[in-house]
């Protein structure tokens, strides 16, 4: 007689194993993507670079992200999670640590479109990697837990940005380039640790027991067949509507998120008269509301995939109102309350489209088509800062750009919409 399992305690084991690493690299990816916005603060000033060259630069790494998404997840699936994410982390930390050192704006986007080719593959990898880990119906509580690195990335970014950057001077160095040198070693040394310490895939975890391993199989194996024949077909799995679509849904999402996040520390400052330190615990601030948000997505979205995505329009209804209140605000406290809600609602909102991914196709497209729509929802994450600098020089404000993304989030969430409807249709 097989050996009985307890489903709760079983997935609780594997999250311990697995979660903490994926977390942490998680954290230190998003801590290189994102530190230039604080160290465009001074750097832009130091090296003449206007908004419209620092939102080229800031656009270049999700070019480079997107162009190699596919091939890059395509590798993993071939090498396997822990000896490719290591890959990862590794060259997006040096190219982090070198991205101090320019001087020009060409310089600036060779070093930030090389830093997306570096990290390419990294977050369609790691849902790849938790599909085999976690069935269906635990996987948007897996992701949350995981996607927690973002906000405290963002906390973490908020607390240190002032004293690195007031290393101004130290060895000769600016503060920015101290900011992005500091923040660029971590990276560095977890690839070491994820080669010794992250297993690859249920059946050669040691800390598994055969029964464990079976309940694991024949659960994959359930979803598998629930989502369909595979297509063994690079193309139809690169072209299923369902990766069409909520990659597009997410790409409006990232337009919207990276339109502002680059500009975060500058805009605030703009609105609000207050100094980096005073900016910084703003966007810490931001970060605390975004754990609550994750934690409560994460718990109520597991119950399956349309509620999941009646999830994601309702955020990104609420990231459009954030929008509208930081545009139409005239006081500090107003535009504060407004980015607060946006990023909050949809970073929170950014984690959803893939896990639902992972359910709709076939285990077998999965590589190929998990990063197909993340590289769609990175396409739109380009748009979004280099539009926004454009904006930023030729009106001499943020105002219009923050107007305009208004109907990109109600675009995002009605996408949303529309993928719940197809999948209810389709049983």
């Amino acid at each position: 007689m097989a050996a009985e399992v307890n489903e709760r305690a079983l997935i609780r084991k594997i999250a311990l194993r697995t979660l903490p690493l994926i977390l942490l690299s998680y954290f230190v990816a998003i801590m290189d993507r994102g530190n230039i916005s604080f160290a465009a603060a001074t750097m832009n000033a130091d090296l003449g670079f206007s908004e419209t060259i620092y939102g080229v630069g800031a656009s270049a790494f999700f070019l480079g992200y997107a162009l190699f998404e596919v091939p890059s997840n395509l590798l993993l699936a071939r090498f396997g999670a822990r000896l490719w994410l290591a890959r990862i982390m590794l060259t997006w930390g040096v190219i982090s640590i070198l991205t101090a050192f320019v001087h020009t704006p060409w310089q600036f986007y060779v070093m930030r479109f090389a830093l997306g080719v570096a990290e390419a593959g990294f977050y369609p990898g790691v849902i790849l990697y938790l599909s085999t880990w976690f069935p269906g119906g635990h996987r948007a509580w897996a992701v949350s837990r995981f996607y927690i690195a973002l906000p405290l990335a963002t906390i973490t970014m908020g607390m240190v940005a002032a004293p690195l950057l007031a290393l101004h001077g130290a060895v000769g160095l600016h503060g920015w380039q101290w900011l992005l040198v500091a923040e660029g070693l971590p990276s560095v040394l977890l690839a070491v640790v994820l080669i010794a310490a992250l297993p690859d895939r249920p059946g050669t975890a040691p800390w598994l027991d055969a029964a464990e391993k079976t309940w694991i199989e024949n659960a994959l194996t359930q979803e598998a067949c629930a989502a369909g024949a595979p297509s063994h077909n690079l193309r139809r799995a690169l072209t299923n509507p369902y990766v069409l679509l909520l990659g597009s849904a997410n790409a409006l999402n990232f337009l919207a998120i990276n339109a502002i996040i680059f500009s975060a520390p500058k805009m605030l400052a703009q609105s609000t008269g207050w100094d980096v330190a005073g900016v910084g615990r703003i966007i810490a601030g931001s970060g605390l509301v975004m754990i609550v948000c994750m934690l409560l997505a994460g718990r109520i979205t597991g119950q399956g995939v349309a509620r999941t995505l009646a999830t994601f329009a309702g955020l990104m209804l609420a990231a459009a109102a954030g929008l509208a209140m930081a545009w139409l605000a005239g006081s500090a406290p107003g535009s504060i309350a407004g980015f607060i809600v946006f990023i909050a609602a949809a970073q929170t909102a950014g984690m959803l489209p893939l896990a639902v991914l992972s359910r709709l196709i076939p285990a077998s497209d999965r590589p190929a088509g998990l990063a197909m729509g993340n590289t769609i929802a990175q396409a739109g994450a380009f748009f979004g800062p280099v539009t926004w600098g454009v904006l930023a020089d030729a009106t001499g404000s943020y105002t219009l750009g923050e107007a305009l993304l208004i109907p990109v989030a109600l675009m995002a969430a009605a996408t949303a919409m529309i993928v719940r409807v197809r999948s209810l249709r389709m049983g």
